[in-house]
């Protein structure tokens, strides 16, 4: 036969405790309740739980005490803590101290069952080592941290901020805490926040009943609905307008959300890890970013490393990441010789991974199929006009000394040369410089304007070319 899972309900409220019971009791729960915190920690001691209800107010000390000295004592067991109504301090107050999660007064049956079933899901501390985090790849202290802060997250509810360098891979590490988490059969959900017109917003995020607008045909859900059971994950969500950061903070607390058209609200039991490249707390300093809303995010923060500050992972992401290119492709693998390897070692990427990745597919449409080289990583399609600089540039590289800039830094600085060197010889002629340099006139415009070359007066900039 087996055995029922345990709850130990912590209140000192006799209602509270019997209607948590009752409701447990259907869900096949075996309960044990205590009024106090002194009286909960004797009962811990006598038998092993799978999960911990506590209100937040105890005459004798108060639910975080109990997080608290369960963390240090009987980690491992997820309690989630019952707060006031709409006590949002409470609530990150809890998560922070290492709570699984909240529930807010009145408890209702929609809001209870979700969180009693994502902690049942929970692997038992004992099996962390089943935590799959090998798609960070790398052994550097920095990522051994991001993989250790992966599998502490993976066990909780609480809302989570990845903030680091574009590139530096934070989608991958909300996927890897979503992925080993109680939520891993529910949805992944990512949304770039900058790529959402502001008009369209709020029906995006939460959905419109038919007839709320024109071309409102039939319901549609929104990226909560489509998100409840799983995790939301919020990119570059710096970029969200301040009147949708007020509506996303009630749908935070609340864990309810209004579609646009509709007047009633509906229950979504959704997961927010959110993650930007800029300084959220810059942004908020400067009024563009809401307080409270940045406090309900950045309940706990995960900082993504830069690849400059973790080099020893350079050459098996190298590796790692041609196998998974050549693979896309459908060809053979070629080898990169040692000059390039040393050279791409002691890059900064300020791209990062991304950076790292581009590069090497580049790299590949370069290559003879055979062996990548430094010629292959630093040929530019746009400037096969001017090989022999390129050759004289590849030529003063010493494998053996590290490089002061980025290689996208240093192709910049080669392109450069190359433009001017063509106008020159065109006579500042943009469209003879453009023949010259083996492209077209309006990439030459572009890459004009992108390196800093363009003037006012571009007299003989003609459009139609």
């Amino acid at each position: 036969m087996t055995q029922k899972p345990t709850c130990l309900i912590v209140d000192d409220e006799t209602d509270i405790r019997e209607l948590l019971t009752m409701t447990l009791d259907r869900m096949d729960i075996e309960t044990f309740s205590a009024s106090s915190v002194d009286e909960a920690k004797s009962l811990l001691k006598q038998r092993q739980y799978e999960l911990c209800l506590t209100d937040m107010h105890m005459p004798d000390g108060s639910g975080l005490d109990l997080v608290h000295y369960i963390s240090e004592f009987y980690a491992g067991l997820p309690v989630a803590v019952i707060t006031a109504h709409a006590s949002a301090e409470n609530a990150v107050s809890a998560l922070k101290a290492g709570a699984f999660d909240y529930l807010s007064k009145p408890i209702s049956l929609k809001q209870l069952r979700p969180v009693i079933e994502f902690a049942l899901k929970l692997p038992t501390q004992s099996s962390d080592n089943a935590i799959n985090t090998l798609e960070m790849i790398g052994e550097s202290e920095p990522i051994q941290y991001v993989r250790g802060m992966i599998a502490k997250l993976a066990r909780s509810q609480a809302p989570v901020y990845i903030s680091g360098e574009s590139g530096s891979g934070k989608e991958l590490a909300a996927k890897l805490v979503h992925k080993n988490s109680s939520r891993a059969e529910g949805a992944f959900i990512a949304v770039n926040c900058g790529a959402i017109p502001e008009n369209l917003m709020e029906s995006e995020f939460f959905g419109y009943k038919k007839g709320a607008f024109t071309g409102a045909h039939q319901d549609k859900e929104g990226l909560f609905q489509a998100a409840s059971g799983g995790t939301l994950f919020l990119d570059e969500v710096a970029d969200l307008p301040l009147a949708m950061q007020v509506k996303l903070l009630r749908a935070i607390q609340e864990k309810k959300v209004r579609m646009v058209g509709s007047t009633n609200e509906d229950a979504v039991d959704v997961r927010i890890i959110s993650a930007t490249h800029k300084n959220l707390s810059e942004m908020m300093d400067a009024g563009l970013f809401r307080q409270d809303l940045y406090y309900r995010l950045n309940v706990i923060q995960l900082k993504m490393p830069a690849l400059r500050d973790r080099p020893s992972d350079i050459p098996l992401l190298t590796k790692v990441l041609m196998t998974k290119l050549c693979s896309s492709m459908n060809i053979t693998e070629p080898l990169i010789d040692s000059a390039t390897q040393a050279y791409i070692s002691k890059l900064q990427f300020p791209g990062n991974v991304r950076e790292l990745e581009n590069m090497l597919e580049r790299a590949l449409a370069m290559c003879d199929g055979q062996t990548i080289t430094l010629d292959d990583l630093m040929h530019q399609d746009e400037l096969k006009g001017n090989s022999a600089l390129s050759r004289l540039e590849r030529l003063s590289f010493d494998p053996d000394q590290s490089p002061e800039i980025s290689l996208s830094a240093y192709l910049e600085d080669i392109e450069k040369r190359a433009i001017i060197n063509a106008l020159n010889k065109s006579n500042n002629n943009k469209t003879a410089a453009a023949k010259l340099l083996g492209v077209s006139f309006r990439t030459l415009r572009y890459r004009l304007a992108k390196l800093g070359l363009s003037k006012d007066n571009d007299a003989d900039i003609d459009d139609d070319h």
